[in-house]
């Protein structure tokens, strides 16, 4: 599994995704269900957005959750708990988050380090310089950029 909020999913996601694609016989890709969380874009549509980005991958299948993450992959047979890490900032958080996992359920946790291309990669990020009308074509997908734009002249 590798849960995210996915607003919006960027290349430094895809990049996970992929290379989690092609080391696991099946990778969720879990959207997290935050009601008390500010979202541009609703759980429906960043779910939509990741099935057409993670087409290419056969074996990666996209849903959603609320609560305990562990819950959900006891509940589904899922062992491995795949985050993404950009920097040591990222570890020692996830660090915490991997050891109360274990314990509490024996799911395991796979640090996978980002392609250093993407190390500074963050979806609030893009969503901030997106919003003062930067150029994030670099960071997101063709589709996502689309909606992402559309979505800041909507609010606008």
């Amino acid at each position: 599994m590798y849960p995210g909020s996915y607003d919006p999913v960027t290349n430094g996601h895809l990049d996970v995704i992929g290379r989690s694609a092609s080391l696991f016989d099946e990778v969720v890709v879990a959207v997290l269900i935050n009601k008390n969380k500010r979202t541009l874009f609703t759980v429906d549509e960043r779910m939509d957005m990741l099935r057409m980005v993670t087409e290419q991958w056969p074996n990666v299948r996209v849903d959603a959750w609320h609560g305990l993450l562990v819950d959900y992959c006891r509940e589904h047979e899922i062992g491995v708990i795949v985050k993404g890490l950009r920097a040591v900032s990222d570890f020692d958080y996830e660090l915490q988050m991997a050891q109360m996992n274990l314990q509490l359920s024996g799911v395991e946790t796979l640090f996978m380090p980002t392609n250093p291309i993407y190390s500074f990669l963050a979806s609030s990020l893009v969503k901030e310089v997106a919003t003062y009308g930067g150029d994030v074509s670099s960071l997101l997908p063709p589709l996502v950029e689309q909606r992402l734009v559309q979505r800041l002249a909507e609010q606008r």
